[in-house]
Parts: C-alpha cells; sequence; structure tokens
C-alpha cells in the first residue's frame, strides 16, 4: 500500500482524507456554538471566548509539531497529532460540558500541524506536484469546513447536540490514512527540544490573549490590565531572545531574515486577524436575534451551516484559482489583490448586515479572499526556503495563522465586551468596530504583500504540474 500511494495522485488522494477531518473538525462547532451554548447554559462572549482558546492552542501547538516532526520524522507525528484531534473530538461529543468542550478544543487544535507535516512528506516524495497539490489541499479544507458545519447543522436539528458526533467517523478515516502515508525521505534534524522556549512562548502568548480579552472589563488603564499586558511583552521578548540564541529552535526566528517568507507570514497573520478570527464572531451573529437597531439575523444552526458553506464554497473558488491567477498577474498581485478582498467583505458588513442576503455580500467576499489567502501563503512558505526546512518554514506560517486568527479573535472579543447592552448582548457597536477593525488589519495585509518579490530566476510553475493537481 505504502509503494502504491508513495507519489502523484495516490498520495494526494490520501492527504485529501486527512485534510478532510481537519476540515470538518475546525467547521462543525462554529454553527453549534449558539445552539450548544444554550443547551450547557453560556454566552455569546463566552462562546467566542471557547473558540479564542482554541486558537491560542492553535498558535502554541504550531511549533510544538512542527519541532518534533522536524526531530522524529513527519508520518510519526502526523500519526500522534490525529490522534489527538480523534480524542478530543470523542470526548466532545461523549459528554458535552463547558470544561470538556475547552478540554476538547484544545485536543482538536493538533490539526494545525496536519499542513506542515503533510508539505513535509509532499515535498520531498512528490516535488513535482507541490504548487498545485497544496492547492488541492487547501481547496478540499475549505470545502471540508463547510461540508462539515453543514451536517453538523443539520444532525442538530434533530436533536441539539447530535451535530456534536460529526468529526469522529472523519477521525477514524484520518488515522487510517495516516497509517498509509509514507515516511518523508528527508532525515530528521538531530537536536534537543527547548523547554524553555516553549514555556516562554505559551504564557507569554496566554497572557497576551488575556489581556486582550479581559482588558476591557478590566479598564484598559488599570493595574491588572498594565502588569498583564507587560508581563506578556517581556516574556514574548524573552523568548525571541531565547529562540534567536539557542541551536535547537523551537521555531526558527531566523529565518524571518528570509525577506521572502517574512512577507509571507506578515500577510498571513493580517488576513488571517479577520478571515479565520471572524468565525466565531460570525456564527454568533447569525445566531443572535435582532435587537431593536436591526444587529443579528436570529439563524438556526442549520441555517448558520449553509451560511458557512457558501464561504467556503467561495473559498474553495478562490483556493483553485489561485495558481492559474499567480502565473496571470505574479504572486505579489494575488497577495494585494486577496488582501483587498479581504477589505472590501468587511467594509460591506459594516455597511450592510441588516438582512439576510445583504450579509451574505459581505461574507462571500470574505470567504473568497480566505481561499486566496491560505493557498498562495501556503505554497509560497514551500517555495522560499530549501527543502530540508519545508516544516520548519510552513511551521513558521501556520504560527502567524494562529496567531493572526488568536489575536483577531481576542480583539473581536474585546470589541463586543466593551459595549454591551444591559442584558449582556453584544451591541451593533460593538459588531461594527469589530468589522472595521478586520477590514483595516485586511487592508494593511495587502499593503504587506505588495513587499513580497520573486526572484527573477525562480522558475514558475508548469502546466503540466497544474493540470496533475487539478486532476487529482
Amino acid at each position: 500500500m505504502t509503494h502504491a500511494i508513495s507519489r502523484g495522485r495516490g498520495l494526494i488522494a490520501t492527504m485529501i482524507l486527512i485534510v478532510i477531518c481537519s476540515g470538518v473538525v475546525q467547521g462543525y462547532l462554529t454553527p453549534l456554538l449558539p445552539v450548544v451554548g444554550a443547551h450547557i447554559g453560556i454566552g455569546g462572549v463566552a462562546q467566542n471566548n471557547l473558540y479564542l482558546l482554541s486558537q491560542v492552542a492553535f498558535a502554541v501547538l504550531t511549533p510544538l509539531l512542527s519541532r518534533w516532526g522536524d526531530m522524529w520524522g513527519h508520518r510519526r507525528l502526523l500519526l500522534i497529532a490525529v490522534t489527538m484531534v480523534a480524542v478530543g473530538s470523542l470526548l466532545i461529543a461523549a459528554r458535552p460540558t463547558t470544561a470538556t468542550l475547552a478540554v476538547g478544543m484544545v485536543f482538536q487544535s493538533a490539526v494545525v500541524g496536519f499542513f506542515p507535516l503533510l508539505a513535509g512528506i509532499l515535498r520531498s516524495r512528490s516535488p513535482e506536484h507541490g504548487r498545485a497539490g497544496m492547492s488541492v489541499l487547501v481547496g478540499a479544507l475549505l470545502l471540508s469546513i463547510g461540508i462539515g458545519g453543514f451536517v453538523a447543522g443539520t444532525l442538530s436539528n434533530e436533536h441539539a447536540l447530535a451535530g456534536l458526533w460529526t468529526a469522529v467517523p472523519f477521525c477514524a478515516l484520518a488515522v487510517a490514512a495516516a497509517f498509509a502515508l509514507p515516511t518523508s525521505t528527508t532525515a530528521p534534524r538531530a537536536g534537543r527540544f527547548n523547554s524553555l522556549a516553549a514555556l516562554l512562548l505559551t504564557v507569554g502568548l496566554g497572557a497576551l490573549i488575556l489581556v486582550l480579552t479581559e482588558g476591557g472589563s478590566w479598564g484598559w488603564t488599570s493595574a491588572y490590565s498594565l502588569l498583564t499586558l507587560v508581563g506578556a511583552l517581556v516574556l514574548l521578548a524573552v523568548w525571541v531572545q531565547v529562540e534567536r540564541r539557542s541551536s535547537h529552535p523551537l521555531v526558527d526566528i531566523r529565518m524571518l531574515r528570509n525577506p521572502r517568507l517574512a512577507a509571507v507570514s506578515a500577510h498571513t497573520f493580517c488576513i488571517a486577524f479577520g478571515a479565520i478570527g471572524f468565525l466565531g464572531a460570525n456564527a454568533v451573529y447569525l445566531g443572535t436575534e435582532p435587537d431593536g437597531d436591526g444587529f443579528g439575523l436570529g439563524l438556526g444552526a442549520r441555517a448558520i451551516s449553509l451560511v458557512s458553506l457558501a464561504m467556503v464554497a467561495l473559498g474553495f473558488v478562490g483556493s483553485t484559482l489561485t495558481p492559474r491567477l499567480a502565473r496571470a498577474i505574479g504572486d505579489r498581485a494575488v497577495l494585494a489583490v486577496g488582501g483587498c478582498a479581504g477589505a472590501l467583505g468587511f467594509l460591506s458588513l459594516c455597511l450592510f448586515h441588516s438582512s439576510l442576503p445583504q450579509y451574505l455580500v459581505g461574507a462571500l467576499i470574505v470567504g473568497l479572499s480566505t481561499g486566496m489567502f491560505e493557498a498562495s501563503t501556503r505554497s509560497l512558505s514551500v517555495e522560499v526556503v530549501d527543502e530540508a526546512e519545508t516544516a520548519l518554514s510552513v511551521g513558521v506560517n501556520e504560527m502567524a495563522l494562529s496567531l493572526g486568527a488568536a489575536i483577531g479573535a481576542a480583539v473581536i472579543g474585546s470589541l463586543w465586551a466593551g459595549p454591551t447592552s444591559a442584558q449582556g448582548a453584544v451591541t451593533g457597536a460593538g459588531y461594527q468596530w469589530a468589522w472595521a477593525a478586520c477590514a483595516v488589519v485586511a487592508l494593511a495585509g495587502a499593503v504587506v504583500g505588495m513587499l513580497f518579490r520573486t526572484p527573477s530566476s525562480a522558475p514558475a510553475p508548469t502546466a503540466g504540474v497544474a493540470h496533475a493537481g487539478r486532476g487529482a
């Protein structure tokens, strides 16, 4: 079996099964949060905080899994990551409480390691399918996010908690697919795990997200807020210095001296801030009953899942068209267009949101932008470094994505928590400030994308490679 899937379409098809699991896991809880939250007694801000917790776990697990993959082998760590996701999904489905949702979502965050580890295997086993293969995998990821949400929403129409079982069979398929994949031909890197760096990153990032989330309720100029912020910045600054001086870094900060990788990662951070950080907020807005000013659409779980499916369908279109668009106008222009599209989508939400058709216009544009940036940045993060550094480079980019999404979700939660109503609900001003912040940061991502430079000697992707990827 291993020999049969060691290259080409068979390899990509097997990887697609794992990516589908990742997409379902990332998509099925979002439309269920309002229903499950009502069942277990948590409100909109708390629901966003659960989503925020998973994004923090994404940011922490990204360098851990990437580093361990380089040390102990990409396939071995992929098996561990898939197993963690399966355990978390089963825990949530079997006993849904606030605590098990929090723990299960942290375990499910191991999906963040799938792409760096799969990229390491793909580049070493089938480099001719690199860009097109990544585009297909991103497309499958986006579609499965929407399909997972739709299946979960449909099941929850029959029973409020039935949709929580959606991810379990997909996790079982992913475990089987991970066993079937070949090992990477890249030799594992020697070295030791940098425990100090891992501790500094975890505590520093947790403190930063905490102050962004609670600063509004504490008071931004209060001693709690200022001390937590200073502590977070000091810890993260020390982490950077530890990583720079270490012979075995957890995250090789020195890789960002590569201006191409730095531009790609900065663009990823900016677009993920809104496009990914906004997903939890999207479900809350769609599921909230309209207030006196018309904010909220009052949709059920199935209707929310259909909106999410429409968004990822546009994301799939953006992802699959990105390689062709890059050949036509260049990678730098693709990054700029994707950032501008995201900014336009959020600006549309600021202006037009009182009915579902109006809301869909902005949401679908955001979905299109999401597909473009995920396909382009994941492909470019593979191509801008040597093969031996593939997982590290993709890991740096995935960490930028996770950090952007986590900080975006935290900022959205903070903007929500400020102008709440007497009943504790998010007000229209909270929603509009959040959408405006996402638009501004997405526009910054477009500006950063213009800094990307393609070396004149870099070969363009061939038509044959693109065709093979499309067929897969």
